[in-house]
């Protein structure tokens, strides 16, 4: 039997103000919940596996909250990348100035873009980037709404990775039980509602063909609960 039909509902932390103590508690918990995921080693994998014939150098994440994850990724690249144009993209300035700095330390330097990811997938194409991120963000949209979005990132970019909720049952199993990490109640509601609008089997692969041009794509299961996708235009590869 294969996994049941996403259900995408709103999250509770995204109609939180960024201020309320709920809402701060809930990101703090996503930092430990990217530590149970292996979020920054399975993002690094991805990045490998790409076989860009340069490193990336221009990088954008979408829905990149407070921006510590691609710091954490950043301090984890061996040998040390450098000399990257980061952007961040959200709908919130949730960057601290600390992070801004930490990521300044790498070699990195940050712009954070306030917007709406469709607002921003819909307008025309000006920026260009070697790379676009997307960790359990995509999972946020409905079918069609998914479908737009990559348009306009794969209208943008070169090369993407996804690192999104796997919809299975262990998946289910985990999220029920988040609360064991010492989440608070806002993080535990979203826990089960994100596995439940995540993804299985080909379906991001299926979404992607929304975007104009020829790529190469892969899609998959990345214990424990992670599901992957990347896409990549051969022009992007050594020749």
């Amino acid at each position: 039997m294969g996994a049941p039909n996403r259900l995408v509902v709103p999250e509770r932390l995204d109609h939180l103000d960024p201020q309320d103590p709920l809402a701060q508690r809930s990101r703090r918990d996503l930092r430990r919940v990217h530590l149970a995921m292996r979020s920054v080693s399975i993002l690094r994998r991805m990045i490998a596996d790409l076989r860009l014939a340069a490193p990336p150098r221009r990088i954008i994440e979408l829905g990149a909250g407070d921006g510590t994850l691609l710091l954490r990724l950043a301090r984890s690249l061996k040998p040390r990348l450098t000399g990257v144009e980061l952007t961040l993209l959200d709908r919130q300035d949730l960057v601290a100035a600390a992070t801004r700095d930490a990521y300044a330390e790498q070699g990195w330097q940050v712009t954070l873009m306030c917007d709406d990811a469709l607002a921003w997938a819909r307008t025309p194409a000006i920026q260009r980037y070697d790379l676009c991120v997307a960790v359990l963000f995509l999972h946020h949209f409905e079918s069609n709404e998914l479908g737009a979005l990559l348009a306009g990132a794969g209208a943008r970019t070169d090369a993407f990775i996804a690192c999104e909720p796997r919809r299975d049952g262990l998946s289910r199993l985990a999220s029920a039980g988040i609360g064991l990490i010492g989440a608070n109640e806002v993080t535990r509601e979203d826990a089960v509602k994100s596995v439940a609008a995540g993804f299985s089997g080909l379906e991001l692969t299926a979404a992607w063909t929304q975007v104009s041009g020829e790529w190469i794509t892969d899609e998959y299961r990345s214990p424990p609960f992670s599901h992957c996708f990347s896409a990549v235009r051969p022009s992007a590869r050594p020749v």
